[in-house]
């Protein structure tokens, strides 16, 4: 077999295979409406993301938690670190350093951001300068009045500095940010 069939039956068990050796901790995860979009343009592929997804906590309980960015690395996979460098009323600046994993491969990324809060409904995350050539995105809370819960929306563009390879990079942006957003929920579904 040539090394590009290789790498396709790679891809495909780890995308297609491994997801359905798990079904018991898969029924476990909190349920997540993700999509991803890839948009080439002239300054290379930019990936359009979102995801939604409900939980039990209230607004004001899911605003203590998402605006808690030191706390961050506790909870969302491959983020290692977070670190607030400067705090005013609606606007933080953060550090966040964490793993992006692509089959066998691990890649660091390092972000400076800017957050802006419009409190107890919305969080943009724009970035300062990193390891992406573009990261914006958005977190809206949006009260459940029927349950008392929340449901998160979550929006973004995103565009690595370093190289994905085009036939993978949407699928492996999906699921990352359903690992992100399965790991958000449940920590916002748990008390404390």
């Amino acid at each position: 077999m040539n090394a590009r069939l290789i790498l396709r039956l790679l891809v495909w068990l780890l995308v297609c295979v491994q997801p359905a050796c798990a079904p018991a901790a898969l029924a476990r995860l909190p349920a997540v409406d993700v999509s991803v979009k890839r948009v080439d343009g002239a300054s290379g592929q930019l990936y359009q993301v979102s995801a939604r997804g409900d939980v039990a906590a209230t607004p004001e309980a899911v605003w203590r938690i998402l605006t808690d960015y030191g706390r961050m690395a506790e909870f969302v996979p491959g983020l290692h670190s977070t670190r607030v460098l400067e705090r005013s009323a609606n606007q933080a600046i953060v550090e966040q350093h964490g793993v992006a994993n692509f089959l066998f491969f691990q890649r660091k990324i390092g972000l400076l951001v800017q957050v802006r809060e419009q409190p107890m409904s919305q969080i943009d995350v724009h970035l300062i300068d990193g390891d992406m050539a573009v990261y914006n995105c958005t977190w809206r809370l949006v009260p459940l009045p029927e349950t008392g819960g929340t449901r998160i929306v979550y929006s973004g563009a995103l565009a690595p500095k370093f190289y994905v390879p085009a036939m993978f990079g949407a699928n492996l942006i999906r699921a990352d940010v359903a690992a992100m957003m399965a790991a958000v929920l449940a920590r916002l579904d748990r008390p404390g």
